[in-house]
């Protein structure tokens, strides 16, 4: 079986953003569906790899990122996400999970083959992202109940194409398993 990674894309927000009021709804919805995800990747000793913003500050790190979104208006839709010892950190500028980051390389080091994203935006960031994973070769999983929107038709339309164009499964997030790391 190959190895599956969680990828938690743009969680750690300060939802200080011009389209924070219309995602803070749909991110809470999200948030029990991430929060059972990264149990049961953590459990069966997957790899958690998040993939954040910076927020434009580009002497950033993982840390200093997290401590700004806990520190932004929704600390409680960051807190039950919030990354834990394990965690593997990857910081990105545009949409895509993989625009210019090192994660392909990081998903190669790892031998992962499959990806589960879950986050938001789904009409943005994971939409760009599946599509970057798919024409990278990687099974694509989605779950649909653990990624929050913008605009709930777009999303539709997202989770729709993810499916149909880029071969996706998507799915809800008790649907989905991790297997245990591969020993080498």
């Amino acid at each position: 079986m190959a190895l599956t990674a969680l990828i938690v894309v743009d969680m750690l927000n300060t939802y200080a953003h011009e389209d924070a009021e219309a995602l803070v709804p749909s991110a809470r919805e999200a948030l029990p569906g991430i929060t059972a995800l990264l149990r049961k990747a953590r459990a069966g000793d997957s790899p958690v790899i998040y993939v954040n913003d910076n927020f434009g500050e580009w002497r950033s790190h993982h840390g200093e990122i997290l401590r700004t979104a806990l520190d932004g208006r929704h600390r409680d839709l960051v807190e039950p996400v919030a990354p834990d010892e394990n965690a593997l950190f990857v910081v990105k500028a545009r949409h895509s999970i993989f625009f210019e980051t090192p994660l392909a390389y990081l998903l190669g080091q790892l031998k992962a083959e499959r990806l589960v994203l879950c986050g938001q935006v789904t009409e943005q960031c994971v939409l760009y992202s599946a599509l970057d994973a798919h024409i990278r070769h990687f099974d694509v999983v989605v779950a649909a109940d653990a990624v929050a929107h913008i605009d709930a038709d777009l999303a539709a339309a997202a989770l729709r194409m993810m499916r149909v164009n880029m071969s996706a499964t998507v799915c809800r997030a008790d649907e989905i398993a991790f297997d245990a790391r591969r020993s080498e």
